[in-house]
């Protein structure tokens, strides 16, 4: 299990439940479990320097912001608001007034910042790379330039118009049974087709040296169950009814009206069987290993014989189910649904995962619902914004060898490395202190914390793209070979060990995340930059910034569902029966504090959805302070502009967060993301800690106070 520090991209969180890899290409965690730290935003006026625009189009140029004179912008405060009422206005209240969400996004701030600026750095390679003449055929750089020019070839894609998808059309209307669904179901994995359920292969949970298959729950065509069965989404399903009519519609099926009613029934069955956001967080309930013979006796109902055959899984002596009493229920449905109507299902998610490679009739028309519709972007990002972020999809480390090679200073990673150190340090004189912690389970917290391991910046060793296959004519077949690629790379690990030295991201992606089982912690490049990093910057700036990320990323390995896994990554309870009712008691406390936050009306978070992250942000913040006053070693921190050290930490963990979101982006986070919109991943965590009333003279009857009894002291 992954947790990243922040959330893909809202457009890419709109994605269906049956997202296929051609889909899942246009996202940011490229297809892996995550969870992640936040979404997107940024501030025109915060940066001096190189790629500002006041108009709101984004960030322009290759150049990387600056922020102040030591890494803070004090001209974006609002000094009018008391620090106690409202901390992220504090900090960040002029800067967010003047935020402009350029209209071809959903929010805005600090993370969209960077990553459009790894977008640039990209775009520049690309146009590089398209304008040599002298690229050898097979080498990654040639595959990369075919890889733009098939997705930039709009006359080609226009004549073929829906050409492409006609093959699939045709084997959908051949199939003849059920079971013949179930193995077109498999045989489709990593292309176009979808399923019921979703299989994949990973790191075994309970025997972290080798790999596993999972299956879990799929079949919808909206983010969640949720949008099919609370009435303050009934607007969405309307908007995917009309859709899916509109789809069947350009792809000459027949009775369009009545068979997109019955296919959104039949989802709306499959989510009433779906389990909750909150109850697939639960690692206690998510590792359920059967034999395939034991899970077809489980989840009658569907072939799992032939669904496993037809990709390739059929000798596998064990396949681990995630939600153990949604995939029987689903199954059942799938053995009552009519075969026509199932046929229906696969023929409009086969269009809908087709459309982006399509005419521009068919890119329009899903853009419009899942971007438009259901995630409130008001315009598409240009074609060729699309096309470079399509290319990176497939061969993601391949452009990240280049970045790192143009972008990634020496001295970033030794920086990185001593923070890392100095956190590590403190939290492990936070451990032995607790006074809520036993000495049994303090033993067990302190080996994990010694057994992290850290990765920064990019991996030791690239993945090889010798073997796939890129042509500059053919977008589709692109899409499709890059798919059976993935699949077949998954495929080919599975006899072998776990490889530790993968990275699940790309140099190039503003992100950073936990694996529970790899019990790891890894910060790609491009975070590595203002207003996360910056090697200029006042140390305690970075400490609340850079710092509170690499503490939220350590704090995941002892959250509510981090705990779980021990200091080997393995899965299970190594926590006295005490220590975890006395850790559940302070987390619950946690958990009703966020409770009372309502971002939009009628939308309030979810704590038990949003538990680890919240905890993540508290241990996040907690150690980047502990560790900027032990780096002082006993000497007094210097006072800049009228800001103590204590208080610049404080600041630089608001600044990454300033962020602005449209209301269907938040909408949309809150329904169905882990992360608390930025605003509470500042306020939530600093008003449990006493330095922050300390620093910024924070009383009793002011918005945020909470007396010290009501303060969460976790870690």
């Amino acid at each position: 299990m992954k947790r990243l520090l922040i959330g893909a991209a809202v457009g890419a969180l709109m994605l269906p439940a049956t997202a296929t890899f051609a889909q899942q290409m246009h996202t940011f965690d490229d297809g892996h479990e995550h969870e992640c730290l936040n979404e997107s935003c940024t501030v025109f006026s915060l940066f001096a320097g190189a790629g500002q625009d006041p108009v709101g189009s984004g960030w322009q140029g290759t150049e990387a912001p600056k922020f102040g004179t030591w890494g803070f912008d004090l001209a974006g405060r609002d000094l009018s608001v008391a620090p106690g009422d409202d901390f992220f206005r504090y900090a960040n209240g002029l800067a967010f007034d003047r935020l402009v969400i350029p209209s071809d996004r959903t929010s805005y701030g600090s993370f969209a910042i960077l990553r459009e600026l790894s977008d640039n750095r990209l775009k520049v390679m690309v146009d590089e790379l398209v304008g040599s003449s002298d690229l050898a055929a097979g080498t990654d750089e040639r595959k990369i330039a075919d890889l733009y020019r098939a997705y930039m070839d709009t006359d080609r894609i226009e004549a073929l118009d829906d050409q492409p998808l006609q093959p699939y059309l045709a084997a959908i209307r051949a199939i003849d049974s059920h079971d013949a669904m179930a193995a077109y179901m498999g045989g489709t994995q990593g292309r176009f087709g979808s399923s019921f359920f979703g299989v994949g292969i990973g790191d075994d949970a309970r025997n972290p040296e080798r790999y596993i298959t999972y299956a879990s729950q799929s079949g919808l065509g909206l983010p969640n169950r949720g949008y099919y069965l609370e009435e303050r989404l009934a607007d969405k399903k309307a908007l995917y009814l009309a859709y899916v009519e509109r789809m069947l519609t350009m792809i000459g099926w027949e009775n369009p009206a009545e068979t997109a009613a019955e296919i959104v029934a039949l989802e709306t069955r499959i989510a009433e069987a779906h389990w909750t956001p909150e109850e697939n967080r639960n690692r206690d309930r998510t590792y359920n290993p059967y034999t395939p013979a034991e899970l077809a006796a489980q989840a009658p109902g569907f072939n799992w014989s032939a669904y496993l055959d037809a990709m390739s899984l059929g000798g596998i002596p064990t396949i681990v189910v995630r939600q153990d009493t949604a995939l029987p229920k689903i199954a059942a449905i799938f053995a009552d649904t009519p075969l026509p109507l199932l046929q229906a299902w696969q023929a409009f998610h086969t269009a809908d995962n087709m459309a982006p490679y399509m005419s521009q009739r068919f890119a329009d028309a899903q853009w419009e619902f899942r971007g438009r519709d259901l995630a409130g972007q008001p315009e598409q990002r240009a074609r060729d914004k699309r096309a470079v972020s399509f290319a990176e999809g497939v061969m993601g480390e391949a452009f990240g060898r280049l970045y790192v090679a143009e972008y990634f200073p020496a001295e970033s990673k030794a920086m990185m490395e001593e923070l890392v150190a100095n956190l590590r340090v403190a939290l492990a004189a936070r451990i032995r202190q607790l006074d809520w912690m036993g000495e049994e389970t303090k033993e067990q917290a302190l080996y994990k914390l010694d057994n992290f391991t850290v990765k920064i910046g990019y991996p030791d060793k690239w993945r090889d793209y010798s073997a796939l296959e890129v042509r500059a004519d053919d977008l589709v077949g692109n899409v499709e070979r890059a798919g059976i690629f993935r699949w077949q790379y998954q495929l080919g690990r599975m006899d072998g060990p776990v490889d530790r030295d993968e990275w699940g991201m790309t140099p190039q992606t503003v992100n950073a995340y936990y694996n529970s089982t790899k019990n790891e912690i890894v910060f790609p490049a491009a975070i590595l930059q203002p207003p996360f990093f910056d090697p200029t910057a006042d140390p305690a700036v970075n400490y609340g910034a850079i710092g509170g990320v690499i503490g939220h990323e350590i704090g995941h390995g002892f959250d509510d569902q981090g705990r779980k896994s021990d200091g080997d990554g393995v899965l299970r309870d190594w926590w006295t029966a005490e220590d975890a009712a006395r850790f559940e008691a302070r987390a619950d406390m946690l958990g009703r504090q966020y409770a009372t936050y309502e971002p939009l009306p009628g939308y309030p978070i979810r704590p038990a959805l949003s538990m680890g992250e919240n905890i993540g942000d508290l241990a996040g913040v907690t150690l980047g302070l502990e560790g900027y006053l032990a780096s002082l070693d006993g000497a007094e921190a210097p006072i800049l502009d009228g800001t103590t050290g204590v208080q610049r930490v404080f600041l630089g963990w608001a600044q990454v967060w300033n962020t602005k979101y449209r209301d269907e982006a938040l909408r949309n986070q809150i329904a169905t993301g882990p992360h608390s919109p930025a605003e509470f991943r500042v306020v939530g965590p600093i008003r449990n800690l006493d330095a922050w009333y300390e620093a910024f003279d924070v009383q009793p009857g002011q918005k945020y106070y909470l007396t010290p009894e009501e303060r969460v002291r976790l870690w």
